[in-house]
């Protein structure tokens, strides 16, 4: 089944389905049911056209969802960083937004440790090592 440009398994439940499409979670899913007049514990498969049309008309009417929601929240960031607010400064460094603390944390945002400083001898033969590999594969790849 397609719904909203997404393809959709039909052994799923209604609820669980929904939440599939971006900015549909489980308490929305839950709101569009009731909203519709449908039992969300039913199988997409056993659902007839008019439900499936009730559902989306429900959510076209009262939700931003995928493709809008998406933009929505690009312009939203992209306007914090035109006006260079504090917010926008952490989007354009990648650094936690909300005030979430960078010396112990935040791995996830700011990616994989650089080691800055000193190294051992070991450590820096290594990469002396791992460098000169690299120059002579990719001349020779030429």
């Amino acid at each position: 089944m397609r719904l909203f440009g997404l393809i959709i398994p039909d052994n799923n439940r209604i609820e669980y389905a929904l939440t599939r499409v971006y900015g549909i979670g489980w308490k929305t899913a839950e709101k569009i049911c009731t909203m519709a007049g449908i039992d969300g514990h039913v199988k997409l498969s056993a659902l007839k056209e008019e439900d499936i049309r009730k559902l989306t008309s429900v959510i076209e009417k009262n939700y931003k969802v995928e493709g809008d929601l998406r933009e929505e929240l690009t312009g939203d960031i992209k306007r914090l960083k035109e006006i260079a607010s504090y917010r926008g400064t952490r989007h354009v460094r990648g650094l936690p937004v909300r005030g979430q603390r960078t010396k112990s944390n935040s791995r996830t945002k700011k990616g994989k440790r650089k080691t800055v400083g000193a190294l051992k001898k070991e450590v820096w033969a290594k990469l002396d090592q791992q460098k000169t590999q690299s120059a002579v594969a990719a001349k020779t790849s030429k």
